[in-house]
């Protein structure tokens, strides 16, 4: 792919595909549709040359002429925090518009990304029905689940990423880990962390623990309403032992600059960055595509193919479907992170958690059958009693 391609952007909230091009050495146009005012005054900002469209209900029949087509489509239907409605759903069910102009028009390349519940909801219909489309109309194409925490954030975050292309293999960049390498050359280091994430709003049937990380970071509330995952910091005195990130530091956890959405009303900025992507994952795969010809071919060994169902990932080549199991990060090793989970805390900003929400949460895992480090519950019992 070329670097100077055109990029059509479509659900571009605060612009992390862009974002992810841009730092992997595109420098093309950038064509961006979000309906959001929040998110487009994000956008006006940080991409100020690019052309800023609303609607994709009115996508020209050009797809102007890009030759990658991204698109983090909403969602709300196929989250199962969302209504669950599917991919025929008010939300989710825009991107089958998108996929009837694209079969149209076949751009080069396409990006998709979505929660790993697609797979599952009512079957896996969305992933049938989205796959069933790009092969109608020609496409070879790939998923894979990727979790942001192995691409260098301190954030736990899967996501399917779908690649699809008219006349290359996806496959050489999505699974170009894999190439010449097995299972067993997985590196694996466990490094001593200082610092775990947890949601507080949990409890009953979950914890949300991260080891070193946050878990995902939800887009489904406001600034105003205080429910960002919390952080026990088990090294520091008690009265700082338990935080909530800033603003800025959620930022940097999906891998913005600190700062990236204040441009935007304080009221929305929490939920445009639990909207986002993450930004180093897809700057990976965006670097694949820029080394495209020189990746080598890549076969998947049949010990990865998944029994039934949609796998963690899958491929299609002449409208022939294969799903396997694939790791979620680069096979030769996680990404290096910048900050660890407390560093970033404490350079980026954080909250002390209230007393009365570690109160609550200490209450409902007591009754709960969850299992816990019962470090943490002795330091969380402390910490509501200041």
């Amino acid at each position: 792919m070329n670097q100077d391609a055109t990029i059509l952007s479509l659900f571009a909230g605060i612009g992390g595909f862009e974002q992810a091009f841009r730092r992997a050495g595109y420098s093309g146009d950038i064509v961006a549709y979000e309906n959001w005012s929040s998110a487009r005054a994000v956008l006006e900002k940080r991409f100020p040359s690019s052309q800023l469209y609303s609607d994709v209900k009115h996508l020209p029949a050009t797809l102007h002429d890009a030759e990658i087509l991204t698109a983090g489509f909403p969602c709300t239907d196929l989250s199962p925090a969302g209504r669950l409605a599917g991919i025929e759903g008010d939300a989710s069910g825009l991107i089958l518009g998108v996929l009837q102009e694209i079969q149209r028009r076949q751009p080069e390349w396409v990006l998709l990304e979505n929660v790993p519940n697609m797979l599952r909801l009512k079957g896996g219909a969305a992933m049938t029905i989205i796959g069933s489309m790009l092969s109608a109309a020609g496409y070879q194409w790939c998923y894979r689940i990727l979790d942001a925490q192995h691409f260098g954030l301190a954030q736990r975050r899967k996501r399917v990423f779908l690649l699809a292309s008219r006349h290359y293999d996806p496959v050489k960049v999505l699974f170009r880990d894999y190439a010449n390498t097995s299972t067993s050359e997985c590196r694996s280091v466990r490094l001593r962390v200082k610092a775990n994430g947890f949601y507080w709003t949990e409890g009953n049937r979950g914890v949300g623990w991260g080891e070193g990380v946050v878990p995902t970071i939800k887009g489904s509330t406001t600034a105003g309403i205080p429910s960002a995952p919390a952080v026990w910091v088990h090294e520091s005195p008690i009265e700082s032992r338990f935080r909530t990130p800033s603003i800025e530091s959620l930022e940097s956890l999906q891998g913005f600059r600190p700062g990236w959405t204040n441009t935007a009303p304080p009221r929305d900025r929490w939920k445009l960055v639990g909207n986002a992507v993450a930004v180093p994952a897809v700057e990976w795969i965006a670097a694949g595509l820029g080394q495209y010809r020189d990746l080598p071919e890549v076969n998947l060994p049949s010990s990865l193919d998944a029994k039934y169902g949609w796998g963690t990932a899958g491929l299609s080549n002449d409208g022939s479907v294969r799903s396997i199991r694939a790791t979620e990060g680069p096979l030769t090793g996680a990404l290096r992170r910048t900050f660890t989970l407390q560093r970033l805390l404490a350079e980026r900003g954080s909250n002390a958690l209230s007393v009365k929400a570690a109160l609550g949460f200490s209450t409902r895992l007591r009754k709960s059958s969850l299992r816990y480090d019962h470090s943490f519950m002795r330091d969380l019992i402390e910490y509501a009693s200041l």
